[in-house]
């Protein structure tokens, strides 16, 4: 027979032990989706032992919901509600490949249907009773990140913002500028296959001046999530910064952020409503008319001016590549990438005459490596073949 005390001992170890079970989360749950238009999603929901914030986790274009499985239990061990979900064409989710779509069906997806798939499962994390209400952060890799931003944009409970390798676009950026006490968490590495990425998450960053603010700039560790196998560290960061940026008080320090320099004040002056056409004064103004050499990289110049290509601001494309052309004289991207622009807007003289002079310097182009030449050949050449052809 045990002694009284040793019973109420043993007693007291097993029921602290049923305790601590009883807390543990419950695990992943895989959940069926519907969106709006009817295309049926798979995402997987990670909750919590106990009610705390919810997290909305977008992945990003060449990976599926999957790769957030390691965060997303790390986050549920530490109190939070985790939602994943494969976007449309991704993962075990419905809908056409990505790889498999014209260039303005892709358009389309992002623009139109994704949106509708990040709601559905931002609606489903909500209406779990282990989400504590009004207390929510949003994150994602790649374009997860654009998305990630629209989120926030259409829900004021969100709190803080995760992004990883990429930015959103001027409607998210004027968002973020507009609400500066928006806490962000940013990783980015510079062997990033993204050209310029680097930078223009640093620009992102400025945004916000909330103290709780982090950038994290890698050397190397690759695109989005590559960074966690090459940074072991970075997913419990991301976890530790997560649960105190929701529960901390959105505040603006009223400085301008740290990391602001001249390069992400001439991005910012680029970026106001008809700005663009002015890209070579701009950069006068920022830098000076004698600068030491480019200011600016010459991909980050070329990826800025297709923006707003894409957005049809074909002067602002314009006057951008033509800096960057003036800046990078001896780059035949830069002339291929100008007369894309001149042919957006019907120049054609002046697309056929920056097209040939890409393929002339390519001839004696010795900076690039051959699989870029071969693309900027092959772009050259279609627009000539283009240009050839009666209308």
């Amino acid at each position: 027979m045990l002694a009284p005390y040793l019973y109420k001992t043993l007693l007291g170890l097993l029921l602290s032990a049923f305790a601590v079970t009883g807390q543990q989360a419950p695990g992943p749950q895989v959940v069926d989706l519907t969106a709006p238009d009817g295309l049926k999603l798979k995402g997987t929901f990670f909750a919590a032992a106990t009610p705390g914030p919810g997290v909305l986790l977008l992945h990003q274009c060449n990976q599926q919901r999957k790769v957030w499985d390691d965060l997303a239990k790390r986050m549920a061990a530490a109190g939070m509600n985790v939602m994943t979900v494969d976007l449309r064409g991704y993962g075990d989710s419905q809908g056409t490949p990505i790889d498999k779509l014209t260039p303005e069906q892709i358009n389309v997806v992002f623009r139109e249907k994704m949106p509708l798939d990040v709601e559905t499962a931002y609606k489903f994390l909500v209406s779990q009773p282990s989400v504590s209400p009004g207390i929510l952060a949003a994150g994602g890799a790649s374009c997860g990140v654009n998305q990630s931003v629209h989120v926030a944009m259409k829900h004021p409970e969100v709190k803080a913002l995760v992004l990883l390798s990429e930015i959103t676009d001027r409607e998210g950026r004027n968002f973020l500028r507009a609400h500066p006490s928006l806490p962000l968490f940013l990783a980015t590495a510079e062997d990033d296959a993204d050209p310029g990425v680097s930078d223009l998450m640093q620009w992102l960053s400025t945004f916000s001046t909330n103290p709780a603010t982090k950038f994290v700039r890698y050397q190397t560790g690759g695109h989005g999530v590559e960074m966690f196998d090459a940074h072991t560290e970075l997913p419990g960061t991301i976890v530790d910064w997560v649960a105190i940026a929701v529960r901390s008080p959105n505040v603006a320090t009223g400085k301008a952020s740290p990391l602001t320099s001249r390069e992400t004040k001439f991005l910012d002056a680029l970026d106001q409503p008809g700005a663009a056409s002015g890209a070579a004064q701009l950069y006068v103004e920022a830098f000076g008319k004698n600068s030491n050499g480019p200011a600016i990289p010459e991909l980050l110049l070329n990826r800025i001016g297709y923006e707003h290509l894409q957005n049809a601001d074909k002067n602002g494309a314009i006057a951008i590549l033509k800096l960057n052309a003036s800046l990078y004289p001896d780059s035949p991207n830069v002339y291929d990438s100008l007369g894309d622009a001149y042919l957006a807007d019907g120049q054609n003289d002046l697309a056929r005459q920056n097209a040939e002079r890409a393929i002339d310097l390519l001839a004696h182009d010795t900076s690039d490596p051959e699989a870029r030449r071969k693309g900027i050949r092959d772009s050259a050449e279609q627009k000539l073949k283009q240009l050839s052809q009666p209308h």
